[in-house]
């Protein structure tokens, strides 16, 4: 362990300004914090209110859309990236700046994977510069590979399947949607691989997951395209190791959790007898997919809860509501780690974020998988097929579940046969995460790994150059 000696390191962390990367860089922000380290979260003016965290600091620089953020793009992800790039590289070195001429000068920045602009403000101020890439190992083997041309995008089914080094062959329905449709998403592909475009160059290449999921993805394929560094899962330390002291959230949430409300509807259930369903942030279901989840869980009889924004509720069918009064509760936001963690909660219907995805294993809860788009279908896949936590219902000709599909699903999380298989997994996988981050733990390790040199490179007056 990290020897929680006073030191002059002091790491800047710099999330894309959305909840899914926001939560696993301030996490890891506060792991750095726990081993001596100043860390200083770097967001948007837009962001910069909605992160509180104990031992963090939070600065905020320009995306130049001060007022609103991306919203005010008109969701033009181009022009937000070009503009994030150019102002946040003018503020974010006025910031390093500003800690030059205190007792605690920026020694390192560790940045969202999405900015590769923010390793080139790190080489010009002459330190350090870690990409931090919130997607599964897997999913970053397969981007960096298309990024360096050692597997090309499928152009038609007879390409299929996609075979990448320390992958399960990948078919149609297990690629992310950017690899699987790639003209109908050239922004998105386009920032994806840019993540990969000065990676070399990186000092450090961290990837939120953790060796016992992924070591095969990373022995059989990273390795060949660049050295990664397993630090997760980046889970509040509460539901894991316990070693940060009231660390039971992440500090940043960019929605008011209701979690009274969901805690005394629980506490009246049966444990293991609830269905929690949230689809996150950002996706949105279909109506048509709304309507037959909706008729679905009415079906299966299960007492749910149903996280759904405020945004998505006119989707339900009409009087919904009333009908499942008896046993369901819908609400516009929860807490999603007490709830993973509340001993009624006996599944997770989950759109598979990678977030999500570390989380249900964090927590050994069996799932439902619907995903939607982006790298959420090979989370998947790996969710059903190698993890084997849970059931990936098949969808129709129109890309749609069905309600009986559903069911069956359901079913066979909750009450079938490979039920209790599915658990004793899921709580294999809850051991081997918490193992992973506590003390002596491979990701732990390498946290310890990072600290030491920066404290190391710090005595020495030692820092990279570009």
């Amino acid at each position: 362990m990290v020897q929680q000696r006073q030191s002059n390191v002091h790491v800047l962390v710099l999330p894309y300004p959305a909840q899914g990367h926001i939560n696993p860089l301030v996490q890891f922000a506060k792991r750095l914090a726990s081993k001596g380290v100043k860390a200083t979260v770097v967001t948007t003016h837009y962001t910069v209110n909605s992160i509180t965290a104990p031992n963090i600091s939070v600065e905020p620089i320009s995306d130049g859309f001060d007022e609103a953020g991306f919203a005010q793009t008109n969701n033009n992800v181009d022009l937000f990236l070009t503009s994030f790039r150019i102002n946040g590289s003018r503020t974010l070195s006025q910031l390093v700046e500003k800690y030059q001429q205190t007792t605690t000068p920026v020694t390192c920045i560790v940045y969202d994977s999405f900015f590769p602009w923010v390793l080139v403000v790190a080489k010009q101020r002459g330190i350090f510069g870690a990409a931090f890439f919130t997607n599964s190992a897997a999913v970053c083997n397969i981007f960096c590979r298309i990024h360096h041309g050692l597997i090309h995008l499928p152009v038609n089914m007879e390409d299929l399947p996609l075979v990448v080094p320390g992958i399960p062959p990948l078919n149609s329905r297990d690629l992310p949607t950017f690899v699987r449709f790639p003209q109908s998403y050239p922004a998105y592909l386009a920032m994806k691989l840019s993540q990969f475009s000065n990676l070399s160059k990186a000092d450090w290449k961290f990837i939120n997951t953790f060796e016992a999921i992924e070591s095969e993805v990373v022995v059989k394929g990273l390795t060949e395209v660049f050295p990664a560094t397993l630090i997760g899962p980046m889970v509040p330390s509460a539901y894991l190791d316990g070693r940060i002291k009231g660390d039971k959230g992440y500090g940043a949430s960019l929605w008011k959790p209701l979690s009274e409300e969901c805690s005394k509807w629980l506490e009246a259930k049966e444990p293991k007898s609830v269905v929690y369903m949230s689809f996150g942030s950002m996706v949105s279901l279909t109506a048509e997919q709304m309507e037959e989840v909706a008729w679905g869980l009415k079906e299966s009889g299960v007492s749910f809860l149903w996280v759904l924004r405020e945004s998505e509720q006119s989707k339900l069918p009409n009087g919904y509501r009333d009908l499942v009064k008896d046993k369901g509760l819908i609400v516009t936001w929860c807490n999603q780690l007490e709830l993973l963690a509340h001993q009624a909660t006996g599944c997770f219907v989950t759109h598979c974020g990678w977030n999500s995805t570390l989380e249900t294993l964090s927590l050994g809860v069996p799932v439902v998988c619907l995903p939607q788009w982006t790298d959420q279908l090979p989370d998947a896949k790996y969710l059903e097929e190698i993890w084997k936590v849970g059931v990936w219902p098949k969808e129709d000709e129109k890309g749609v579940v069905r309600k009986q599909e559903f069911v069956k699903s359901l079913k066979i999380v909750m009450e079938g046969e490979r039920s209790q298989e599915i658990r004793n997994n899921a709580a294999k996988w809850k051991k081997l995460a918490k193992e992973a981050v506590d003390e002596g733990g491979n990701s732990d390790k390498h946290i310890n790994d990072f600290v030491t040199y920066l404290m190391n490179a710090d005595q020495n007056g030692k820092l990279s150059t570009y």
